[in-house]
C-alpha cells in the first residue's frame, strides 16, 4: 500500500472535474476548427499544473487477479491514470483524436482517476459488454458447431452422405468464411459493429434453421456456403468492438473468456443435444432448428443491448441516461486513449477507403502472426472435427458420444483461461505457441501408435488429452491488435488472422481421408510433420520481432532529445512503422 502515494487529497474538486477544461466538454463532433480550438489547450494555451500528479511508478499490469481486487502494492485511492503522449503539449497535438470522433466529448488530458475507480469501472464494462458479447459467441457456436452433433446423432446415414461429403461440406464453410472475413470487417467498420453483428446473427440463424429440411448433398453444401459467408467475420467484428472499451493489456484475457465461451457452449450443447437427440424420428433435423431458434432470439436482443461507443449507452431499451455516468465515460475513454492514441484515428461508422485497405494488407510486420494462424490449428482441427466419428467407431452409442466429450470440453476451457493469465503474467507470447505445440507432440505420438488392438478407453482419453491442448488463440488475437498499432490496421488484421486460421482449417479438412479410417495412420504422421513445422515457425517469429526491435532501438538510441522530439512532431509513419513503436513477441 505504499508504491504510490499520490492521491487526490491536494486536489481541489475543481482540478478533477472543474472548469479548466470545460471546452471540451461543450465540442461535438464536428468540425477541424472545432477540434483545433480544443487541442490549443492541449497543446499549452491551457498548461497541464505541475500538481496535477500521474501514476508515479507502475508495475506492469499483468496479473490475473489485479481485474477483481487491484494490484495488492499499489494504494486503492492512489492515482491510476498512466503516463502517456497527452501530457507532453507538443506531442498532444501530433495525437489528436479524429475531428468525428464519437467520444471526442470526453477527450481531457487533464482526467485524473483513482485505482479504485477504474477496478469499479473495468467490473462494470465486463458484466454489461464483454459478458454479452461472449454469450453471442456461446449462440455463434450453437449453429457451427452442431454439425458433429448432428453427425453422432446418423444425419450422414439418414442423408446417405460419404465422409468425404462431410468433409467437402466442412470445406466449403471454411472457404466461404475465410473470403467472408475482409467484407464483413469494412461492412462493419461502416455501418458499426453494434449493427452489422445482430443482422449477422439473424441471417445466419434463419439459414441454420433450414437445415431442418436437409435432403440432396447440393442443399447441404449450399447451406454450409450460406453459414460460412453470414458468420464470417463475426469474431473480427466482436474483437474490433471490444477494443473500443478496453487497453492492449486487458484485451487478451477478454478474449481468453470469449473463447472460453466457445467451450462453455460446446458443454451446454452437448447437454442439449443429448436431450434433442431423444427424440423421435430423424432427431439432428430438430437440432438445427431449435438451436438455430435460440441463436435468432440472441441476434434480436443484440440488436437492442449493444451500444455503439463507451459514449453512446443511452437508449429506450438500456435506459435514458446510459450505463455509465459522464464521470465513467471520461474515464473510459480517456484510459483507453492514454494506453493506445491511435483509438481516436477513425470514428466508429468511418469506412475504410482502398488505400487505408491496400496499406493494411501490405503490413508485413503482421505476416509473421498471419502465418501463425494459418498453421497453429491445424494439428487439432482433424483430430477435433472426427471425434464424434472417432468414438461412434470405437463402439460407443450416439447418446455416449454427446456426453463423452464433456471431460475434453472442461479441461481445455481451464487450459485456455490457465495459458492466457500466464502469457500476461510474463508477457510472453511466441513461447506459449511452442508449449501448446509440444503439447500435440507429446500426446499425437501415442496417436500414431495405436492398433486395432489398443483398448478403446486408453484410445479416448489420449485423444481427450490430445484436443484439451492450451489454445493459444486468444493471444495471438490480441497480440495481431497489439502489433497493429492504429484502428485502420486493427480493423483488417483481426480479419487477415482469422482468413489465415480458416484457410488452415480448409487444408486440415483432407488430412483424415476414408481409406485410412479408423486409426488414420497416414494423417497423423502428417500431423507430427505439421506439428515439427509449427515449433520453427513460433521460434522464427519470435527472433524476427527481437530483432526488429533491436534495429529500431539502435536508431533511435543515436538520436538526441530534439531529434527524438522532432521525429515525434513531423513523422509521416504511421502505426506500427513509428520508429518508436515496439512489437510485441
Amino acid at each position: 500500500m505504499v508504491a504510490n502515494k499520490q492521491t487526490f487529497d491536494g486536489l481541489s474538486e475543481e482540478k478533477i472535474s472543474g472548469p479548466v477544461f470545460e471546452k471540451i466538454d461543450e465540442v461535438s463532433p464536428g468540425s477541424d476548427s472545432e477540434v483545433e480550438s480544443v487541442y490549443g489547450a492541449i497543446a499549452g494555451k491551457l498548461n497541464i499544473p505541475d500538481d496535477w500528479p500521474l501514476l508515479a511508478a507502475h508495475p506492469p499490469k499483468k496479473y490475473y487477479f489485479w481485474e477483481f481486487n487491484g494490484p495488492s502494492n499499489i494504494d486503492l485511492d492512489g492515482i491510476a491514470t498512466q503516463p502517456s503522449v497527452f501530457d507532453d503539449p507538443e506531442k498532444a497535438t501530433h495525437y489528436q483524436p479524429h475531428s468525428k470522433y464519437e467520444n471526442l466529448h470526453r477527450v481531457d488530458p487533464r482526467e485524473r482517476w483513482t485505482w479504485r475507480e477504474e477496478i469499479r469501472l473495468v467490473r462494470k464494462i465486463d458484466v454489461r459488454i464483454m459478458a454479452w458479447m461472449a454469450f453471442m459467441f456461446m449462440a455463434l457456436q450453437l449453429d457451427r458447431g452442431n454439425i458433429s452433433q448432428a453427425v453422432a446423432g446418423n444425419m450422414l446415414t439418414d442423408l446417405r452422405f460419404s465422409t468425404n461429403v462431410f468433409n467437402n461440406g466442412n470445406a466449403i464453410f471454411k472457404a466461404v468464411f475465410l473470403v467472408a472475413e475482409v467484407p464483413s470487417q469494412l461492412v462493419s467498420k461502416k455501418l458499426g459493429p453494434d449493427r452489422w453483428i445482430p443482422i449477422q446473427m439473424v441471417l445466419w440463424s434463419a439459414v441454420a434453421m433450414s437445415q431442418y429440411g436437409l435432403k440432396s448433398t447440393a442443399g447441404f453444401y449450399i447451406t454450409r456456403a450460406l453459414l460460412g459467408a453470414l458468420e464470417g467475420g463475426f469474431i473480427a467484428d466482436v474483437c474490433l468492438y471490444l477494443s473500443y472499451f478496453y487497453t492492449s493489456v486487458e484485451l487478451p484475457l477478454r478474449l481468453a473468456y470469449f473463447w472460453a465461451a466457445l467451450t462453455v457452449s460446446d458443454i451446454c450443447a452437448a447437454f442439449l443435444g443429448f436431450g434433442i437427440l431423444h427424440m423421435k424420428g430423424q432427431a439432428w433435423r430438430y437440432l438445427f432448428l431449435i438451436e438455430g431458434g435460440l441463436t435468432l432470439a440472441v441476434g434480436l436482443l443484440s440488436a437492442l443491448i449493444m451500444p455503439p461507443s463507451p459514449t453512446g449507452t443511452a437508449s429506450w431499451f438500456r435506459g435514458k441516461n446510459g450505463w455509465f455516468t459522464e464521470r465513467e465515460e471520461k474515464i473510459l475513454v480517456n484510459r483507453v486513449l492514454r494506453d493506445d492514441p491511435s483509438k481516436g484515428d477513425m470514428h466508429n461508422r468511418q469506412a475504410l477507403n482502398f488505400r487505408m485497405l491496400w496499406d493494411s494488407l501490405c503490413d508485413y510486420d503482421l505476416w509473421p502472426i498471419y502465418i501463425i494462424g494459418l498453421v497453429f490449428g491445424m494439428p487439432s482441427s482433424p483430430v477435433g472435427t472426427y471425434l464424434t466419428l472417432t468414438l461412434r467407431g470405437l463402439g460407443f452409442s450416439s447418446f455416449q458420444t454427446t456426453l463423452m466429450v464433456l471431460p475434453e470440453q472442461v479441461l481445455s476451457l481451464l487450459m485456455l483461461l490457465g495459458i492466457t493469465y500466464l502469457s500476461q503474467r510474463i508477457n510472453q507470447r511466441a513461447y506459449l505457441g511452442i508449449l501448446a505445440q509440444t503439447w500435440y507432440l507429446a500426446f499425437m505420438i501415442p496417436l500414431r501408435l495405436f492398433t486395432n488392438s489398443t483398448n478403446r478407453w486408453v484410445r479416448y482419453a489420449i485423444v481427450s488429452l490430445y484436443l484439451a491442448a492450451p489454445s493459444t488463440h486468444a493471444i495471438q488475437v490480441g497480440w495481431t491488435s497489439r502489433n497493429s498499432n492504429t484502428v485502420r490496421t486493427r480493423t483488417l488484421s483481426a480479419a487477415m488472422y482469422n482468413m489465415f486460421g480458416q484457410l488452415g482449417g480448409i487444408i486440415t479438412s483432407y488430412i483424415y481421408r476414408s481409406d485410412d479410417q479408423p486409426l488414420y495412420h497416414r494423417g497423423n504422421s502428417d500431423i507430427l510433420g505439421i506439428i515439427a513445422m509449427n515449433l520453427a515457425i513460433y521460434v522464427g517469429v519470435k527472433v524476427y520481432y527481437v530483432l526488429r526491435n533491436k534495429i529500431r532501438e539502435r536508431k533511435w538510441d543515436v538520436l538526441d532529445e530534439d531529434q527524438k522530439r522532432e521525429y515525434i512532431l513531423t513523422t509521416t509513419d504511421k502505426g506500427n512503422k513509428r520508429l518508436d513503436f515496439r512489437f510485441a513477441h
